[in-house]
């Protein structure tokens, strides 16, 4: 369990190592001053401020660091700290320590800081930022991506003549208005701006409700001593999508429809003739191309880029050809798949734009004439306008350098293939990383491994998944193709089923990173959780509490996406409808990716779902508000038969609030959690009358314990051992001292189960975190062997079965068993582990039988319409 010193300097001594290398395992040749981040934890007590730390390089120069802490632990040390620094990097692999700042040596050297300032100018809200390299000016009502930009004093970019500009399905033109500018974080290192706007039509007022097409936030951020700025431009259509009878399909009402999405930046006018350079992909070296350039990627230009996947609103697939297309001049020239990086020069003044994952987000162009570079983010291109649907949005990144880019060799490749710094596996133990973590290479149990491994080494790798389907182009590059769906499907096509956060997957690549160290994790992790961000939450307060901010199910069982995408339910035949709702709910991984990574989209999107489970449940917010104004029971509500016990919709929203109290520090998410860990279960509660033996209809039960593990971890964690602590800790001892005597693997009877599949022997991994965590607070040394007797034989013998499976390879077992088991380590090597007790022989009172408001509503306008007809009677008589 946690624990440590309190709150304090750092240790002497404390010392991190920081790996530096290739997120795809190759050589990243020689870099000088390529940024970093890097978010790292910190054990508990071991650092009081960020302040206190100093970053050297493999030769004990002290190199420039900034450091703040994202997230404290209750002793008020540093939980979480994210990094930046510029690092000079050779070969494979670099290193750097992170220690104290009283650790550096007498006469070891500093590596200056190149200056970074940034000035605010409070009459029109903008602000300025100069590298040292470049100054950057941006303001409200401006133009993107800046209103100007100098390189030694001499302009570098022609604002008037660029800009962000839409045009929709209907041919109308919209133009990015900014409205408001905010400094987001500042520092030695690294300046990063958040520009919040709209897209309004160029002939109107822009006024709200008049003429917006979508919301607008940009991210820039800018490092010292550099001329290059990331750019990440998240577009949002915040209408309520039209989905009648619970199916949510392209081609409904609330989308908006891009003819056209681009970003133009174009040089001053100069002397002498422009030239262009482009690298198609990384570690390409420039060639130069005639002008007119443009680069156009179509499809994914994989095996199957014409993949039913893509299908538009009309169920038809809207690709013309495989790959991409080159022009320049009279030069025409056909590829696969690009990611190319293209500078336009004249004279001393050059541009260079990339975009990472250029292909894989498809379709895509970049462009150049005499004047201008223009980065098109939904092109004209394409056969079919690009359809955003309502909650949807779509983050582009994109990088600029306004004059040459010195990084890497060739230019901007830095930007196509970043390093990853991380730190090592046992330091994330260590700290905490996540509860109880262990490393992998302490790990003895081989056959459980293999099957972890599937998702990363063989055949039946998710990345070669990816390809089946072409899981690729801008909304569905991330996620996983969920292949377990098309197991019964029959045709020459391969169903197509999206899996979007099912158990949370982008917590289990987390997990397994965290472990191991190994980059394989970390790209699936980053990948999903972007993708998850953007599409997967339902970005709007325009529809009803029960679906605003929630985040959509993977796609229905064995059914074919169709023309839902990503929203679960298909036009299809015993598709029955529905929408977002709590038993969908996965915030851990992306508060991880957000304290690995510092990306503020992955806090915000996990916020957004602790809202949800608040939301949902607010009975002042729906139609039954004025006759009841209790809770709604959405955030508790499981199965068919609208369970309100301990249930997968109570687990997944007690989860969820968890993480945004611990990423907010806001009361109240933690107030609704204990409020539904109240509701949901009691310690009194006559576990056998629960029917939990029901596999099909009960199973989750375990899910539900194992949230209310993580509460107990989170109020231990904060010191708050009251009357909530002991419910809970009474609660999930009473229920696994039931299903120590009671459960058995679900397999052992596949006659009560709809489909006896593989998924069943991964389930059964829950009961054995179920019974760890029940002996980290039994009550006895003989309870405590009880229950880690159960757990390691239900961790033996699912892994045994589901090791024996030809199907154990498909994407539900891999991923349950991403997030299950890697703790059973952990528990065997501290047998004697315990929890706090908590307060003892406290009167919990008798289980109460939950209502949820739609049934007391309709009680109550019963009652009135009763009480009416006899006030009628009475009247007549």
């Amino acid at each position: 369990m946690s624990g440590g010193s309190a709150a304090g300097a750092l240790r002497p001594g404390t010392e991190v190592t920081v790996l530096c290398r290739s997120l795809d395992g190759g050589d990243l040749g020689r870099r000088r001053g390529e940024p970093l981040t890097c978010g790292l934890p910190w054990p508990r007590g071991a650092l009081a401020s960020t302040d206190e730390l100093a970053l050297f390089d493999a030769d004990g120069a002290r190199r420039p660091l900034q450091a703040r802490a994202l997230e404290r632990w209750a002793d008020g040390s540093v939980r979480w700290a994210l990094l930046d620094w510029l690092a000079d990097l050779d070969g494979e692999e670099s290193r750097f320590v992170v220690g104290a700042v009283a650790a550096a040596r007498d006469g070891a050297p500093t590596v200056p800081a190149p200056p970074l300032r940034v000035e605010r100018e409070a009459a029109t809200g903008g602000v300025a930022v100069d590298t040292g390299r470049a100054r950057f000016a941006v303001r409200p009502g401006g133009p993107l991506p800046f209103d100007g930009a100098t390189v030694a004093g001499r302009p570098a970019l022609a604002p008037e003549r660029g800009g962000l500009v839409a045009v929709d399905g209907n041919g109308r033109r919209y133009r990015a208005r900014i409205d408001r500018v905010e400094v987001d974080e500042t520092g030695p290192v690294r300046v990063a701006l958040r520009l919040v706007g709209r897209l309004v039509e160029e002939s109107g007022a822009g006024g709200a409700g008049g003429g917006a097409l979508a919301e607008l936030e940009v991210e820039q951020h800018f490092w010292a001593g550099s001329a290059t700025v990331r750019m990440r431009l998240a577009v949002t259509n915040p209408r309520a999508a039209a989905h009648p009878g619970g199916i949510w399909r392209l081609g409904a009402g609330g989308s908006i429809r891009f003819r056209d999405l681009a970003l133009a930046v174009a040089l001053p006018a100069a002397e002498g003739e422009p030239g262009l350079l482009c690298s198609p992909r990384p570690g390409a070296s420039p060639e130069r191309h005639a002008l007119p350039f443009s680069l156009y990627q179509d499809s994914s230009g994989g095996e199957r880029w014409r993949s039913r996947v893509h299908v538009d609103g009309r169920g038809e697939v809207p690709l013309a050809f495989r790959g991409y297309r080159l022009t320049a001049g009279a030069l025409r020239r056909e590829g696969r798949r690009a990611t190319p990086a293209v500078f336009l020069d004249r004279g001393e003044r050059r541009l260079g734009v990339t975009m990472p994952h250029f292909w894989e987000n498809f379709p895509k162009a970049v462009e150049a004439d005499r004047e201008a570079l223009t980065v098109r983010l939904f092109p004209p291109h394409a056969a079919g306008p690009q359809e955003l649907q309502g909650g949807e949005r779509k983050t582009h990144e994109l990088w600029l350098a306004v004059a040459s880019d010195e990084t890497s060799d060739p230019p901007l490749d830095w930007c196509r293939r970043p390093a990853l710094a991380r730190a090592e596996p046992e330091w994330y133990a260590a700290a905490e990383a996540m509860p109880r973590l262990i490393p992998r290479a302490r790990d003895p149990h081989a056959a459980y491994l293999e099957l972890v491994d599937q998702a990363i080494e063989g055949a039946e790798t998710f990345e070669r998944k990816r390809e089946t389907i072409d899981e690729y182009g801008w909304r569905h590059f991330g996620d996983l193709w969920a292949d377990h769906e098309a197991v019964f499907a029959e045709g020459p096509e391969p169903l197509a089923s999206h899996y979007n956060n099912q158990y949370d997957a982008v917590r289990g690549f987390a997990a397994q990173f965290l472990r191991s160290g190994d980059p394989r994790w970390y790209r699936p992790m980053d990948e999903l959780a972007r993708h998850v961000a953007d599409i997967d939450v339902y970005h709007t307060d325009r529809d009803k509490s029960a679906y605003n901010h929630g985040l959509f199910w993977h796609t229905v069982h064995y059914v074919d996406a169709g023309t839902s995408t990503h929203r679960s339910y298909p036009d299809a035949p015993g598709v029955a409808g529905g929408g977002p709702a709590a038993g969908h709910l996965y915030a851990e991984g992306l508060a991880l990716h957000y304290l690995l990574t510092g990306r503020r989209a992955s806090r915000e999107a996990a916020l957004e779902l602790g809202r949800y489970a608040i939301d949902a449940d607010d009975g002042r917010l729906t139609v039954f508000r004025f006759l009841d104004r209790g809770p709604t029971g959405h955030a508790s509500e499981s199965g068919a038969d609208r369970f309100h016990g301990p249930g997968r919709s109570a687990a997944n929203a007690v989860s969820t609030l968890l993480d945004a109290h611990r990423l907010s520090g806001d009361r109240r998410f933690l107030d609704k959690a204990e409020e539904l860990v109240r509701r949901a279960i009691h310690p009194a509660d006559d576990v056998g009358a629960r029917n939990l033996l029901d596999a099909e209809r009960r199973w989750y039960y375990t899910m539900f314990l194992q949230s209310l593990g993580k509460f107990l971890d989170h109020k231990a964690e904060r010191g708050e051992l009251d009357g909530m602590y002991a419910w809970a800790r009474e609660s999930l001892l009473a229920y696994a001292r039931w299903a120590a005597e009671h459960e058995a693997p679900y397999l052992d009877r596949p006659e009560v189960l709809e489909f006896p599949t593989e998924t069943w022997a991964a389930q059964d991994l829950r009961k054995t975190e179920v019974f760890d965590l029940a002996a980290l607070h039994a009550d006895s040394p003989g309870e405590r062997e009880r229950f880690r007797e159960r757990a390691r034989f239900f961790f033996r013998d699912g892994v045994e079965r589901l090791g024996g499976m030809p199907t154990r390879s498909l994407c539900r077992p891999v991923v349950i068993l991403l997030g299950c088991g890697s703790s059973r380590a952990w528990h065997e090597e501290r047998p004697e582990a315990t929890a706090p007790r908590g307060p003892r022989g406290i009167d919990f009172g008798a289980p109460r039988v939950f209502v949820p408001q739609k049934r007391r509503a309709l009680r109550r306008l019963a009652w009135l319409a009763a009480a009416a007809a006899l006030a009628a009677a009475l009247a007549l008589a």
